[in-house]
């Protein structure tokens, strides 16, 4: 009886390690690859231990150059996709206009339009516009599905916080900047952090619509497509397992800060609201 009601209450997470472990198994693989020294440039089995895709992992200087491109690239389609989705969030959430529900609506467009009808798209768009393809034709068409994503993101983090903090600021005399820097800010930062490594991901991994629009540019995505017919160099899952830790890490520290700020603010507000309630 013990055994069974353990179960019955702990399936829930069992399960839900148990499909976590399910989705992690191609990034042990990739991990456990990047210390792989294969017997030839068409083997994927592992063949030996070393360290030396790590301590050289530019062993293939045009693969560094892709990933140098795919780096810059998503940090500027990132910048723009955040700024542009964190105002829309606050618009559609904090204000109501005519418009807002169809809005909310076209949004969700570039998320389930498919890549290769977008591609092709914005394919057509710059060869009737005449636009060259090349760098800016990339970051134009990332900034294009990076903003709903954004939007998304940031719009479930507005909605679960709870304005009464920003409230009680302002019941202290906070003016709107203040409350908006010392307490808005610091509760949504995480959502935005969350939207910003998702659209760097997004964009730094993107292969279907980044093809159509190119041109004679090659990304990261685009090196490892066109390095799979002559052998893939094993630099390749050094990279993707540094790209994982480095995001793993960075949503941690995300995460660790929203708690940190969320304290923060009640510990500021309460007290002070019941100072303010006993001198009144």
């Amino acid at each position: 009886m013990k055994l069974s009601r353990w179960l019955a209450d702990r399936w829930v997470m069992g399960a839900a390690l148990l499909v976590l472990g399910y989705l992690s198994l191609p990034i042990m693989v990739v991990a456990g690859l990047s210390f792989n020294r294969p017997a030839n440039r068409m083997s994927y089995d592992f063949n030996e231990f070393t360290l030396d895709n790590w301590t050289q992992p530019c062993a293939t200087s045009d693969m560094c150059d892709a990933v140098g491109r795919s780096m810059l690239i998503g940090l500027i389609a990132t910048v723009i996709a955040t700024v542009l989705g964190t105002l829309m969030s606050f618009a559609l959430v904090r204000h109501g206009f005519k418009g807002r529900a169809g809005i909310n609506g076209l949004i969700f467009l570039p998320m389930a339009t498919p890549e290769l009808v977008m591609g092709t798209s914005l394919l057509a768009l710059f060869v009737a516009a005449g636009v060259p393809q090349g760098f800016w034709t990339i970051v134009i068409a990332h900034v294009m599905f990076c903003v709903s994503f954004v939007v998304v993101t940031v719009k479930a983090r507005l909605a679960g916080m709870d304005r009464r903090l920003e409230e009680a600021a302002m019941d202290l005399y906070a003016s709107e900047w203040q409350t908006f820097r010392r307490i808005t800010l610091p509760l949504v930062l995480p959502g935005i952090v969350a939207a910003a490594l998702l659209s760097f991901s997004l964009s730094f991994d993107d292969f279907i619509i980044t093809n159509f629009n190119a041109g004679t540019t090659v990304t990261f995505p685009m090196y490892v497509w066109g390095a799979a017919q002559r052998g893939i160099p094993p630099q390749v899952n050094v990279i993707g397992t540094a790209m994982f830790v480095i995001a793993l890490l960075l949503v941690g520290a995300s995460s660790l800060q929203g708690r940190r700020a969320r304290r923060a603010a009640l510990a500021a507000t309460v007290p002070a609201k019941q100072t303010a309630k006993s001198g009144s």
